[in-house]
């Protein structure tokens, strides 16, 4: 039961409860006309103290197309923080007037103090550089749509694996299913994070680290990539000096699997050639549309309206 509940990691739910939300979210894609009014009444409160394009307005998307309504601000200038207000009132205030809030902040951490203080469901809509749990629901999604399950695969993550929020959300939702192993590919700047490998040796799960993409391409059923996020460093010459380390393109492909799924949570800079766009294995355009769907299928489950 995932009424009144609050999404703060990926971990928050059971696989069987993501599951339950995956397989709602295929029936929405199947009949979306079904769910058009799911949420008549509804209020959902957007607070979004760091710029998004995606996140955000698949949020509003999702939550329009339920039959609810949106109510919110898209950067931190437009709320009370920038008078002193701390986060702690901001959360009480909005949850005065909405149903369901979603929120987005640079600070590991801040969604889980939101969330100890939030009467309403709250979903973390990524904070900092920690998890962003329905960018995880989005990819699972799409990885089961292409592959018909989340199990037994060989995932590639390449890029910034330090910093990026949605690859620590995937690899520990995904070591959750038997049988995957993970291949991680990244300068050794930007490595996966120790606690995450020390995780993942607790649990078993067969990883390597690599620094060259040509090395195991042939291996992988999915390949996530992601882009050299200039947002997290302090030092403007580290950025500039790892920020092309990776860039996919047709002829790194050739060595590939026919079935291949490469997805990117976006947006990109120049780490996918927009050469790869036209391949078929390239999923990231049709990945935006899925997240969605996926935030439909979780904010009908938080607010307990699927029988609608």
């Amino acid at each position: 039961m995932l009424k009144g509940r609050h999404l703060i990691n990926s971990e928050d739910f059971s696989t069987e409860e993501i599951q339950s939300i995956i397989s709602l979210a295929q029936k929405i894609i199947a009949s979306p006309q079904r769910f058009s009014h799911c949420c008549d009444g509804k209020l959902l409160g957007t607070l979004f103290f760091e710029p998004s394009t995606r996140t955000r307005l698949s949020f509003e998307a999702a939550m329009l197309r339920l039959g609810g309504r949106v109510i919110g601000f898209a950067d931190e200038s437009s709320s009370s923080s920038t008078k002193g207000e701390s986060l702690v009132d901001t959360i009480r205030t909005v949850a005065s007037y909405a149903d369901l809030l979603a929120m987005r902040h640079t600070k590991e951490g801040s969604s889980f103090l939101a969330s100890s203080v939030c009467p309403v469901p709250l979903i973390n809509a990524g904070d900092g550089g920690h998890q962003h749990p329905t960018q995880t629901l989005t990819d699972l999604l799409t990885i089961v749509e292409a592959k018909g399950q989340p199990e037994g695969l060989c995932v590639g993550f390449c890029g910034d694996l330090k910093f990026g929020r949605t690859v620590h959300s995937l690899v520990k939702a995904m070591s959750r299913y038997p049988d995957n192993r993970f291949i991680f590919i990244s300068p050794k700047e930007l490595h996966i994070p120790n606690h995450i490998k020390i995780e993942l040796d607790r649990l078993g799960v067969e990883y390597r680290e690599i620094e060259r993409l040509e090395e195991v391409i042939d291996e992988l059923d999915v390949l996530y990539m992601t882009r050299v996020q200039k947002e997290r460093f302090f030092n403007e010459a580290d950025y500039i000096r790892l920020k092309d380390s990776y860039i996919l393109d047709k002829k790194k492909l050739r060595s590939a699997k026919k079935d291949l799924a490469i997805l990117h949570p976006l947006p990109r800079v120049n780490e996918i050639h927009p050469e790869v766009d036209s391949d078929p294995r390239a999923l990231y355009f049709r990945q935006v549309g899925y997240g969605m769907y996926a935030r439909m299928a979780l904010i009908i489950k938080v607010l307990g309206v699927e029988e609608c």
